[in-house]
Order: structure tokens, then sequence, then C-alpha cells
């Protein structure tokens, strides 16, 4: 075969066989196929886009690029989760606890944040002592005796995806559907679990702006899951503003920890438990989904799933007092910085890539892979889009452990919008009916 064949058959609309798209994923990954061809490629399918077959046999060929972990020692149905990403997003902290309560066995591997959304490796390193290495051996033995076990991404997992997202990022091609769908897949697939549950964010704070593309997205993960033998299930959640009150790292912790308790965010807890819910739908735990819904919410109520966040924490390494008082535990922030309304009204909306970008900039997150963060660095939302403000009254907080730069309080001032009343932006009955469900759909093939 020759590359430029390749390229000019996705170029004309052509689709490419299964042998095909093994030959340029092995390209990729050997370096025999040059940059300047791999990213006429990645055009091509940019523009031509990729039939559900073509899109199946890249996830495939990605997946078995490298390592692929074998799950097959711990008993049960094991379930994975995969976000987005989003800003104030811990779902994981919450819905794989209440998951594992009930039963389900799940296994994940997370990611770094980097740019405007946070990742669940850095929150949990915010935690004394926690561990996010773990060899194989000691990962399994955590996932069959607690429930779950949460780790960093291994270099050996799926070397074509990072090969090819560095290309796109540096191309215009990150946003094509076949391309995140197959990188997003093949991540998951080679993680080693039986089935998948996918948030897949919605808004300005998401890396899919409305809910059309969303759905598209997710409609393509799980005709890959269908294809390949793994049962997928997408929820759509929004991500308009940010979930929860706290963006950051050590204070998301804290978050978490209080919706396991009962006393959090109802948004949190809302996409947690219909998350959790379907993990143990997958993992054949319960009839229906109904019936999901119900067995999490009992083990959120009985305090089962804090019980387990509590187990996952100690058996990491981590210090379980955390669990008991995360303010005496976690690292805290030095200095604040108040954000204060400028008129009498109504919060009509709460940009999340703003605020996500605060929060960068005053060290809870990164612009490049290599950079430190500072762990207690955040944002406190003490108002919410629908909630009424008194001119004066503080909106939010900048926390960091050091001086906070100018243009992080700068930015988050702009998050917010204020009108005189809430029909200002279609908003009657919010600030007396409580926030707006942030479940969009729920998708299972």
């Amino acid at each position: 075969m020759r590359m430029l064949d390749l390229i000019l058959k996705k170029r004309d609309g052509g689709a490419l066989t299964e042998g095909e798209i093994r030959f340029f994923v092995d390209g990729v990954v050997r370096g025999t196929i040059p940059d300047y061809q791999v990213s006429a490629f990645l055009m091509a399918v940019y523009f031509r886009g990729m039939t559900e077959a073509e899109v199946a046999a890249l996830t495939e060929a990605m997946r078995t690029s490298g390592e692929v972990l074998d799950l097959s020692v711990v008993p049960g149905v094991k379930v994975d989760k995969h976000s987005t990403g989003g800003v104030g997003d811990k779902t994981t902290l919450v819905a794989l606890p209440l998951a594992a309560a009930v039963g389900v066995k799940a296994p994940k591997m997370s990611g770094r944040g980097l740019g405007h959304t946070g990742g669940t490796i850095d929150k949990l390193e915010a935690i004394p002592g926690f561990r996010t290495a773990l060899d194989r051996e000691a990962f399994l033995r955590q996932v069959d005796a607690v429930g779950f076990a949460v780790v960093g991404q291994t270099e050996g997992l799926v070397p074509a995806d990072k090969a090819l997202y560095a290309l796109r990022d540096v191309t215009g091609t990150v946003d094509s559907i076949p391309l995140i769908a197959s990188s997003i897949m093949s991540k998951k697939l080679a993680a080693g679990a039986d089935a998948i549950v996918l948030d897949v964010k919605v808004g300005r704070g998401a890396f899919m702006p409305d809910e059309a593309s969303a759905r598209a997205l997710a409609e393509a993960m799980i005709a890959i899951g269908r294809r390949l033998g793994k049962r997928t299930h997408a929820i759509l959640t929004a991500m308009d503003e940010p979930l929860g009150r706290e963006v950051g790292n050590a204070n998301e912790v804290a978050e978490a920890i209080r919706v396991l308790r009962g006393e959090g965010p109802e948004d949190v807890e809302e996409v947690a438990v219909v998350v959790a819910a379907e993990m143990v739908l997958l993992a054949g735990l319960a009839p229906d989904r109904a019936a999901a819904v119900a067995a999490v919410r009992e083990a959120l109520a009985d305090g089962r799933g804090l019980g387990a966040f509590r187990a996952f924490v100690a058996a990491q390494g981590g210090d379980p007092a955390v669990v008991d008082a995360p303010e005496a535990v976690l690292p805290r922030p030095h200095h604040r910085a108040a954000v204060v309304a400028w008129a009498d009204g109504v919060v009509t909306a709460l940009d999340a890539r703003a605020v996500g970008e605060a929060a960068m900039r005053a060290g809870a997150g990164r612009a490049t892979k290599e950079a430190a963060i500072d762990l207690a660095a955040g944002v406190h939302l003490r108002k919410k889009t629908g909630e009424v403000v008194r001119r004066g009254e503080v909106l939010a907080d900048v926390l960091a452990s050091r001086p906070i730069p100018e243009d992080a309080v700068l930015r988050l001032r702009e998050a917010y919008a204020l009108g005189e009343t809430a029909e200002d932006a279609g908003l009657a009955g919010r600030a007396a009916g409580g926030p707006a469900s942030k479940v969009l759909a729920i998708l299972d093939g």
C-alpha cells in the first residue's frame, strides 16, 4: 500500500478498508508515514468524514496499537466511566463510590486537567498521601476488594492516539467527530472494561457546544461500542455553567464529599446519581433504569457511598480523615479575592468556560502539560444562574495559596451576566423552583 493512495481515496469521499486503516495506524506508530502525509489524511477525514465501519476499524487499530489491559481476574461485569470534560466536574468522585456501593466493579483510568477543564487525577492528588499510580496487580486487587480504583493513564496505552492527537492539535482537525470518537473509545476499550458509560458534556464549558453535536458524538461512540462488542450508554449533561459551586482541585474533593454526605449541590448529585445508575444497569445489577436509580439513591442515603469513598482513599494511600474533616486535611488557600455584584438583579448567565479560565489563571489548572498547579487554588461560586443578587454582594471568590493575579479576578467577573428580572434571560421560575436539570438525554443505542 501507499499512503498517498489512502489520502486520495479519502479526499475523494471513498471508504477505506479495515486493512488500509490498519496500515495507516501501524505507520503512525512506527513513524514510517511522514507527518505531512498523516496531517493530509486527518484533514481529508475532517472534511469527508468516515463511515460507521471505518470509525470502528480505526478505533480497533488504535486500541491494539499498544498495551491492552486484561481484567478477567476480577469477577463480574466491569464498567468504565468517561467524561468529555467540563468545569467543576467532580462526578467521578461521587458516581464511582455510589456504583461500587451497589456492587459495580469499576476500573478507571483518568487524565490530568489541561486548559479550562479539570482532571480527576489532579483532584485526587490534593488528598495527602493519595497514590495515582498503581501497578497492575494492585490495581486489579483494589477493584475486586473495594469495587473501584482510579489511576493515571499508562504510557503504553494507545500510543497511536498520542501521535495522532499531537498532529490534530496543530492542524485544525481536533473537532472531527470520527477522530474524537475513535480517540476516546480506543482508550476506554484498551482499559479492558466490559461496558462503558459516557458523560458527554454540552455547552459553553464543554468541547461540544450544542446538543446536536454532542448527540452526534455520543451516537458515534455508542456505534463503536456496538460494533466492537462493548455495551455503551451515553448521558448528555449541560455544561453552560459549572457543575456545583466549587471549581479547582482540593475544593472539588471537599464538595464531592459533601455530596456523598447528602449535603452537596443538587446538580452534582443529580448527574452523579444518573451516571452511577447507568453503571449499575450495565453491570446487570438492576432490572431497569428506575430500579438502578433507586438502588443508587439508597446507597447515598444510608452512607454506603461515603463508606466506599473512604475505603477507596485508604486503599490508595490517602488520608481517610479527609472524609470526616476535609477542611483540616486538604490544602487550604491563603489568598482570596472577591467578585461583587455591580447591580441589583438576577444572575442570567454564568459562563463555565470563563470560570474555568479564571481558576486556571489562579493556578488551579495548567496551560501546558508540563506546568505545575496549585492544589488549593480555584473558584468558589456563591451565586449561580437564576439566583437573586444585591449590589455589592459577593458573587464568587478566587482562591489560591499565592497572590492572585488580577486577570483571574477579571475573567471571573466576565463570567457573570446580570439582569433586572429572571424573565430577562427566560429564567422565570428558576429562582423559586431550583436549578434546572443538568441531564438532557440518556442514549443507550
